[in-house]
């Protein structure tokens, strides 16, 4: 018997190299991954690969893969003992609603969007995650999904699939004219109610910028 545990322990054994680790940060950083995201942010060459890495910290108890919406592919979770080995915060087990994750994955599209048809590195690129940490404890205000900076321009990007309240929405609108120098708006589609209110809010707020779905999702594969 002692044999077979010894056997299964040598099994689950992971000696984590630094881009595992880096894995396990970007999962925390983006709250949920799909894998094709995972391969971008950790440089495999391949989905293969990147796979069977993942199994690895799967078997590892790093991280763990969960199946929760119909027709899109399982989503990568930080553990408690993933979250352990980094110093980062455990929310392992936080819900995370539908919606959140439909949200969350085309956050991470939009990051590979703007890396593959921009040039703008992964990592300086900041989450809403990142940006609610560095406000504190106990500071509650509204950031964008993400941030990040180029050509010596503070950018911020907005990823709208549901129109909010129409006074909140505008008064988003506004705290980023004043807080960027251009403010990008991801939209369903060029028809949506919110891109017709982004459109009347151009008349007054000159560096909103709509970019539609489908641009960002166009390198998009299932994994």
């Amino acid at each position: 018997m002692s044999e077979v545990v010894s056997e299964v322990s040598k099994v689950s054994e992971v000696v984590l190299v630094e881009r595992d680790r880096k894995i396990i940060r970007e999962i925390d950083r983006w709250r949920v991954c799909l894998g094709r995201h995972i391969k971008e942010l950790a440089g495999f060459s391949g989905q293969r690969a990147c796979d069977r890495r993942l199994r690895k910290l799967i078997d590892g108890g790093y991280i763990r893969r969960e199946k929760i919406l119909y027709g899109v592919a399982g989503i990568y979770r930080n553990t408690a003992k993933g979250a352990r080995v980094e110093a980062l915060p455990n929310v392992s087990g936080r819900k995370i609603r539908i919606e959140q994750i439909k949200h969350d994955i085309t956050v991470l599209d939009t990051v590979i969007f703007l890396s593959k048809k921009h040039g703008v590195e992964y990592n300086a690129i900041q989450s809403e995650i990142e940006l609610h940490r560095l406000d504190g404890f106990g500071i509650r205000k509204h950031r964008p999904d993400l941030v990040f900076m180029k050509d010596d321009k503070k950018i911020c990007v907005e990823i709208e699939l549901a129109l909010k309240a129409r006074n909140r929405f505008e008064n988003i609108i506004k705290d980023n004219y004043r807080t960027y120098d251009n403010q990008i708006w991801i939209v369903p589609s060029k028809d949506s109610k919110i891109a017709t209110t982004l459109k009347k809010n151009k008349n007054m707020y000159d560096n909103i910028h709509i970019l539609t779905l489908d641009k960002v999702q166009d390198q998009k594969e299932e994994n």
